[in-house]
């Protein structure tokens, strides 16, 4: 239904119902009509469904088929701890599903519980699920709206609108007679009543109102992949692929030259193992779990695992300003005053507001709650004793309010509101106790003033007063006539102190910060200029974004960083016109209008002091809500991401010098210097410690003054570094193993030696990928003894020699292993001085 321009008769008439609502009869129908208004949930998977999904992911299959494998070999030990693996991040990945339904549960605790309707002439206290299109609700101040209403009755009404709107401000609501806006004369269900009391009728409930339409978008968007996600699915099938056809072409090379079916086929699964990375989600799970209790000792607490890389790939950040670059509250942060005193006294008086700092309670409306926090804050009641006779309320048409006091036996009017109005009704000024009449070039100077304080997008009250006999002689026009001036106070949503510096941090890494608010356009601009927001000037609002096609808008998106009353699908709508654009979009928030876009999102940050939908619709929750915790958590990303690359590195060189060593030696028919044991040692053990040590190093000094990264998790100038490293590990390997042969060495010693230099090239390997940092990182010098000393045992020990195929290695063979080996070191300087002239 639209209702723009309805009046209250039109409204009655198609909404079949009268001004004093529905009769009890009707009602029932209706109810059977349109339901329950309630929040409705799509039909869930079963438990054993989502269990077994997370079985179906490409690494996954590798996983398994590669258990498998270990137990067809024999390798029993080896295919437990595979089979581990997979069920382990089954578990985890099983217990982190659903986020639209957690946040649609708690979309459904967030409804009224009970309202007042009015029906068959009677007010009704009724349960708010039992509310239907055409009730007549009453609305007194506190309530939460139970529905969506079109008001016809309103009496100084204002609304809360900041966890659907943004909006930072109560909205005044005025009936549908005066007004044809229809946002005006509406309210939504979830929204506060701030103040005064209302009439309405409902138009929506349930799933078509506005935070239902929100409920909707956040179901549709349930599902999305991580970047990391992404990039290791396409490893994952890449080196599937890859496994298949070595083993493929290593099985029919053994046939061509005679070897048994089963030893070519030993050899042939060995290397399929050789070729898997079987020790990657393990890793991978302990790197990403080790990130986040790191992050959660920093107020940032991870909701899902692959989601700990996400910040730091993302290359946009959008986010809310209400509450996330501000405080959520309005303060006065700019005063003009003639005379001090006067200014607090009037600004503490001339208020219905109640504060009571020990309690840490606040109660009324924002406005009157800033300027008598800012009387507080100077102290205005010592020394004073009043008592208040008499207030002419604030309205839409009079833009002031007017309290008469009697303060220390004096009668006084005080008066505060819109200096365009109260202005004029100035004919003098107080000048430190002095009171004189009001000068033009004063009235000038004041407008000035008022005219930077509206650039800044200030609320601007002015402060004024009179002192009188006994107001009771006096009309209201009488009271508020000749007035003295005392000064101006300019009140805002402030930044917090830390956004600037966090957000020059994030154009310095190479990221857009984009503000997205549902508050007004001109706030927005200068909270923009405030916290260094780039291009703060260029903005878009949600109307204009509405005139802009796919294709326009398209174009536009990435140069706009300033977008202001944008609603929950406009907030979607930027969200994935930035993805479409190859974008990795992180999206702040905190309030119910924010969480379709959370979810929509690379990334949801919600803050935690926000709404319970937010935070389960979020990625990850700061707990502080502080922006710049964001920086802390984006470096942490990439710190992952970085780490996460370094043993993949390390990883695939392993695997890549196994596989090239194995096929040069099957091409030249020569024996293979690897028993399927060796590799299988090789792949999950040696390679096991030294690459979750890598895991864990600190962040390179740089990590935040270069752009992010979203090239694939193995490039191609990656993948010819790791290759020509593999293929040095080769012929170190192979030189050792033929020369040893040449000299008369037996083919146990020499296997035993290729297999130690191949292990040894491994735990200096792992020194070429390291970060640069200043930082050490002692895991690494653990994880390398460790790994030597367990490579020790399996040479020397008797029962370890028996199980490996093994000999004792003579001292000075130790000789040429570690001059060979310790190579790799030297030829990975020689491949990077060779890419940075090929750069």
């Amino acid at each position: 239904m639209t209702w723009e321009k309805l009046t209250k008769s039109e409204v009655i008439s198609k909404l079949n119902t009268t001004e004093n609502g529905l009769t009890s009869d009707k009602a029932t129908k209706n109810l059977e009509k349109y339901g329950k208004n309630a929040l409705k949930e799509k039909e869930k998977e079963s438990e054993l469904k989502k269990f077994i999904s997370q079985f179906t992911e490409p690494l996954m299959i590798l996983l398994i088929i590669a258990g498998i494998i270990a137990a067809v070999i024999g390798d029993g030990i080896d295919s437990a701890v595979i089979f581990l693996v997979v069920i382990l991040n089954a578990v985890i990945g099983y217990k982190q599903e659903n986020k639209a339904e957690n946040a649609m549960e708690k979309l459904k605790s967030m409804t009224n519980k009970t309202t007042i309707v009015l029906r068959d002439n009677h007010k009704q206290e009724i349960n708010a699920e039992d509310l239907t299109v055409g009730d007549a609700v009453i609305l007194e101040e506190g309530d939460s709206i139970p529905a969506d209403l079109r008001l016809i009755e309103t009496y100084d009404i204002k609304v809360d609108e900041s966890s659907l709107t943004g909006e930072s401000l109560p909205v005044h609501k005025v009936d549908c007679e005066v007004t044809d806006d229809s946002h005006d004369n509406m309210v939504f269900m979830n929204t506060q009543v701030v103040s005064g009391r209302a009439k309405g009728l409902v138009t929506s409930i349930g799933m078509n109102t506005e935070i239902g339409k929100i409920a909707s978008m956040i179901q549709e968007e349930g599902d999305k992949q991580t970047p990391l996600e992404i990039k290791i699915d396409k490893l994952g099938k890449t080196l599937g692929l890859l496994a298949i056809i070595i083993c493929v072409i290593i099985f029919v090379l053994e046939l061509l030259q005679g070897q048994p079916v089963a030893n070519t086929f030993m050899t042939a699964v060995s290397l399929a193992v050789a070729a898997i990375p079987e020790g990657l989600p393990a890793i991978l799970t302990l790197t990403l779990a080790l990130g986040m209790q790191k992050m959660a000792k920093n107020n940032v607490i991870i909701r899902k695992l692959l989601a700990v890389e996400t910040l730091g790939s993302c290359s946009v950040v959008c986010t809310d300003k209400t509450g996330t670059l501000t405080h959520n509250k309005l303060t006065v942060t700019d005063s003009y005053t003639t005379d001090k005193n006067m200014a607090y006294i009037i600004s503490g008086l001339c208020n219905n507001a109640k504060v009571d700092k020990d309690k840490n309670t606040k109660i009324g409306d924002p406005t009157d709650i800033s300027a008598l926090e800012y009387a507080i804050n100077n102290n205005y009641s010592d020394n004073i004793t009043q008592t208040r006779l008499h207030e002419i309320p604030l309205d839409s048409t009079r833009k002031r309010m007017t309290t008469i006091n009697k303060i220390n036996g004096k009668e006084y009017v005080l008066i505060k509101g819109a200096p365009e109005i109260l202005l004029s009704m100035c004919k003098y000024i107080r000048k430190e106790d002095k009171v004189s009449e009001i000068t033009t070039e004063e009235i000038k100077t004041i407008e000035k003033i008022e005219t930077e304080y509206t650039d800044k997008a200030l609320r601007v009250l002015l402060l004024a007063y009179k002192e009188i006999d006994d107001y009771s002689k006096y009309s209201a026009e009488e009271l508020e006539e000749d007035l003295v001036f005392v000064g101006l106070i300019g009140m805002m949503d402030p930044p917090r102190k830390e956004v600037f510096d966090a957000i020059k941090t994030c154009t310095n890494a190479g990221i857009t910060v984009k503000m997205i608010t549902g508050d007004h356009k001109n706030t927005a601009m200068a909270i923009g200029k405030q916290v260094g927001i780039e291009n703060p000037d260029k903005s878009l609002t949600g109307p204009e974004i509405d005139k802009l096609s796919d294709e326009e808008f398209m174009k536009v998106v990435k140069d706009v960083n300033i977008y202001a009353r944008v609603f929950p699908e406009q907030k979607v709508r930027i969200v994935k016109a930035l993805k479409t654009n190859n974008e990795i979009v992180s999206m702040t928030g905190d309030g119910v209008n924010d969480a379709p876009a959370l979810t929509t999102a690379n990334i949801g940050v919600a803050m935690g002091s926000g709404t319970d939908v937010a935070k389960e619709s979020g990625d990850m929750i700061l707990q502080d809500d502080n922006f710049s915790t964001i920086i802390y958590a984006i470096k942490e990303g990439r710190t992952i991401y970085s780490n996460i690359k370094r043993f993949l590195k390390y990883q695939l060189s392993t695997n890549i010098a196994a596989i090239i060593t194995i096929l040069t030696t099957t091409l030249l028919s020569l024996p293979i210097p690897f028993n399927p044991v060796q590799l299988l040692w090789i792949n999950i053990i040696m390679d096991g410690p030294p690459a979750q040590s890598l895991g864990v190093e600190p962040a390179d000094v740089n990590i935040m003054n270069t752009p992010p990264n979203n090239e694939d998790i193995v490039s191609k100038a990656n993948l010819i570094h790791i290759t020509l490293i593999g293929i040095v590990m080769t012929i170190g390997t192979l030189g050792l193993y033929l020369y040893e042969m040449s000299i008369g060495s037996n083919h146990t010693l020499a296997s035993t030696i290729a297999f130690t230099v191949f292990v040894m090239y491994q735990l200096f390997n792992v020194f070429n990928c390291k970060s640069k940092s200043k930082e050490k990182n002692n895991t690494l010098k653990y994880a390398v003894i460790g790994s030597f000393i367990l490579q020790l045992l399996v040479i020397y020990i008797p029962f370890l020699q028996t199980i490996f195929k093994t000999t004792a290695i003579p001292i000075m063979s130790w000789i040429p292993i570690i001059i060979v080996s310790a190579l790799i070191i030297v030829a990975e300087r020689i491949i990077r001085l060779f890419e940075k002239k090929v750069i």
